[in-house]
């Protein structure tokens, strides 16, 4: 029974060993970030600041809003900067499980992943932020003024890039989800319509509450999906290849 309990345990204090250095990167990441953090929060904040009424500011309604604000400015922007070290953890972590001819993925994984998380990101702050803060910015009238608050403007922010940049990291997870054998291309294509379903549901979580950043978010979604089954296939056929090959 010991013996049985081992492998568990083994792959408990291996999960914990790959969570703590992930921690360490974040906070070393932290530690960079943070001297540069006014920096960092203006280029955050200069979506919003083109489109703003000439002398408009940003705000803060009380005394540590700003300080705490700057900190979570230099914790998101450590996430981003550690990103390749997360992903090079989780690779470490499922790479027992893989094949030896497998395990010589991990720098393409690193660099897929990571590239994929900040196109998300950066389709977010590029393409989302103008047209949806334009959009929120249009319910201006002569009695009513935009006041944005640094917390809110930060949180809404922090929101949507991540949600982009994991979102977007859908064709990566097909491809580990085919290599188990959970997900092929055909199930992926029969099941289209509930994943666009799926997909518009998740893009109302993740947004805030209005049509047009859920459809901004839907559309890659729904794209990446259609990325995700060619992805599925190429899987399939390299599997098929390898048991005619060991035929």
């Amino acid at each position: 029974m010991e013996e049985d309990k081992l492998p568990i345990h083994d792959h408990l204090e291996e999960l914990r060993w790959r969570l703590i250095k992930c921690v360490i990167a974040v906070a070393v990441g932290f530690v960079a970030t943070y001297a540069f953090k006014e920096r960092i929060f203006e280029f955050l904040v200069s979506p919003l600041a083109r489109l703003l009424p000439e002398n408009s500011h940003l705000i803060y309604t009380s005394l540590p809003e700003a300080f705490i604000t700057y900190l979570k400015v230099a914790f998101f922007s450590s996430l981003v900067l550690s990103s390749p070290v997360i992903f090079y953890q989780i690779w470490k972590f499922i790479m027992p499980g893989l094949y030896e001819n497998e395990r010589r993925y991990v720098l393409p994984f690193m660099i897929i992943a990571t590239l994929f998380f900040l196109a998300g990101v950066s389709f977010a702050y590029y393409v989302v932020f103008p047209y949806g803060f334009q959009f929120f910015l249009g319910f201006q009238t002569d009695n009513i003024a935009a006041l944005p608050a640094m917390r809110d403007y930060l949180g809404l922010v922090m929101k949507l890039m991540l949600a982009f940049g994991i979102t977007f990291e859908l064709p990566v997870i097909m491809y580990f989800l085919a290599k188990m054998g959970i997900v092929n291309p055909g199930m992926l294509r029969r099941n289209r319509k509930y994943a666009v379903l799926i997909v518009f549901i998740v893009a109302a979580i993740l947004t805030p509450p209005d049509v047009f950043s859920q459809i901004m978010l839907a559309i890659p979604l729904i794209i990446l999906y259609e990325v995700s089954i060619w992805v599925t296939h190429f899987v399939r056929k390299k599997k098929e290849q390898a048991k005619a090959e060991a035929a």
